[in-house]
C-alpha cells in the first residue's frame, strides 16, 4: 500500500500518524510512505528519525480574531494545495490520512480534489477547525471518542476507531518500565507528567506537595517535569524539604514512556487525547488536570469523558494545589476497590486495536478505488 501521512505541530498529531504507519507496514509488508508536514512543526525532526521520507510545506493556522495575517494564511493554504497536488501526483498514493493540525488542511484537501481516497482522524472530543473543514471533503472521518461523530454532520462516513497511539503502548513491557525507574516490580508507581514541555501549575503543585510524600512511603512518586522545569523543580523541592523525599524521583524526560506507563498504578497528567488513549489502553486510573490554554477548552471535554465513565478524577487548574492533588492521590491509592473500579472503567474505554481499525479503513478505501478503476 502507498500511503501519504500528514499531521503536525505537536506530538499529539504526529504520534498517531506514526502508529498508523507502523501498523500498516506490519499488515502490508512492503508498504511505502510519504509524510507531508510543516516546516516549523515538531514533525520535521521526528518523522525523518523514523526513516519515513518527509516533505515540508509552508503553512500557518488562522487567528481567531480579524487580522491581516489571515490573508497571508489563505495565500499559504492555496500555495500549499498546489505543492501538495504536485507531491501527490508524483507519489501516487492509494490513500491519504491526516491526523490533525493545520498542515493537514492543504494536503488532505488536495487529495480530495484529485480523487484520492482520504481519511482524517480526530483525536479530541471537540474537533479542531481544520478537521471540521476537511470533513466535508474526505472519504472517511475516524474519531477517538465514541459518540463524537455527531460533530461532523457533513461527513460522508464516520467511524469510531479510538486513537492509534493506544496500539503503540498496549504491548509495552512493564518490566522494562520498572528497570528504567530502578524500582522492584512490586512497587506502586504514581506517575506525574506535565507534558513534553512541562506545566507550570502542575510543577508548583508538586513542589507544594513534596513534604507530604513521607506520609505515603508505600508509594513511589515519579515526576517528569519537562526539560525547562527540571533544575528549578529539584532546587525548589530541596529548599522545601531539605532533600528529595526517598520515594520521589524527578526526571526531565522519559524516552520510553510506553514501558513506564505499563508499570504505573496511577497517572496524573493533562488531558491531551493521545495520552488518554495510551492510559485507557493500559487501564490506568487517572487524575486529570486539563490545560485551560487550548482551543475550545477541548482538554476539559476529553477529561470529563473519562470522569463520567468512572476512569478518572478531574482537578481544574484554579482548584489545583499541593493539598488537593495529594488528597486525590490518597483517595485512589488507599482504596483498593476504588482503584480497581477505575482501572476497569479505563480499560473499557481503551481501543488497543485502534491502529488496526484505521488501517482497515485505509484498506477498504484503497480496494474500493481499485475496483472502480
Amino acid at each position: 500500500m502507498r500511503v501519504v501521512l500528514s499531521g503536525g505541530g505537536t506530538g499529539g498529531h504526529i504520534y498517531p500518524a506514526l502508529a498508523v504507519a507502523s501498523q500498516c507496514a506490519e499488515e502490508f509488508p512492503g508498504s511505502e510512505f510519504l509524510y507531508i508536514g510543516g516546516k516549523r512543526g515538531l514533525e520535521s525532526s521526528l518523522v525523518p528519525k523514523q526513516g519515513i521520507p518527509f516533505e515540508a510545506i509552508d503553512i500557518t493556522g488562522f487567528r481567531r480574531k480579524l487580522s491581516f495575517d489571515n490573508v497571508r494564511t489563505i495565500m499559504r493554504f492555496l500555495k500549499g494545495v498546489q505543492t501538495s497536488k504536485k507531491l501527490l501526483r508524483e507519489f501516487k498514493p492509494d490513500v491519504v490520512i491526516g491526523t490533525g493540525g493545520y498542515v493537514c488542511g492543504p494536503v488532505v484537501y488536495a487529495a480530495a480534489k484529485l480523487g484520492i481516497p482520504s481519511i482524517i482522524h480526530e483525536q479530541n472530543a471537540i474537533p479542531g477547525l481544520t478537521n471540521r473543514f476537511l470533513s466535508k471533503y474526505v472519504s472517511t472521518v475516524a474519531v477517538s471518542f465514541e459518540g463524537s461523530g455527531s460533530a461532523f454532520p457533513s461527513a460522508r462516513h464516520v467511524v469510531y476507531t479510538g486513537n492509534p497511539r493506544a496500539t503503540t503502548v498496549y504491548a509495552a513491557d512493564k518490566r522494562k518500565g520498572f528497570e528504567t525507574l530502578g524500582l522492584p516490580e512490586s512497587s506502586f508507581v504514581v506517575l506525574v507528567v506535565g507534558g513534553s514541555r512541562g506545566a507550570k501549575a502542575i510543577n508548583e503543585a508538586m513542589v507544594e506537595m513534596a513534604p507530604l510524600l513521607k506520609q505515603s512511603e508505600h508509594l513511589q512518586f515519579v515526576y517528569v517535569t519537562g526539560d525547562s522545569y527540571y533544575t528549578s523543580t529539584v532546587e525548589a523541592i530541596k529548599a522545601k524539604t531539605g532533600e528529595l523525599p526517598a520515594n520521589l524521583q524527578v526526571l526531565p524526560y522519559v524516552h520510553n514512556m510506553p514501558e513506564v506507563l505499563a508499570c504505573t498504578s496511577l497517572i496524573v497528567n493533562r488531558a491531551g487525547a493521545s495520552f488518554l488513549a495510551e492510559i485507557t489502553a493500559l487501564g490506568i486510573p487517572a487524575i486529570l488536570i486539563p490545560s485551560p490554554n487550548v482551543t475550545n477548552n477541548h482538554q476539559e471535554k476529553n477529561a470529563r469523558t473519562l470522569e463520567s465513565s468512572g476512569a478518572a478524577e478531574v482537578i481544574l487548574e484554579p482548584e489545583l494545589t499541593g493539598g488537593s492533588l495529594y488528597a486525590s492521590i490518597e483517595r485512589v491509592m488507599n482504596d483498593l476497590p476504588r482503584h480497581t473500579a477505575m482501572s476497569t472503567a479505563s480499560r473499557a474505554l481503551g481501543k488497543p486495536d485502534s491502529a488496526h481499525l484505521v488501517v482497515e479503513q485505509m484498506r477498504r478505501l484503497s480496494q474500493n478505488r481499485q475496483s472502480r478503476s
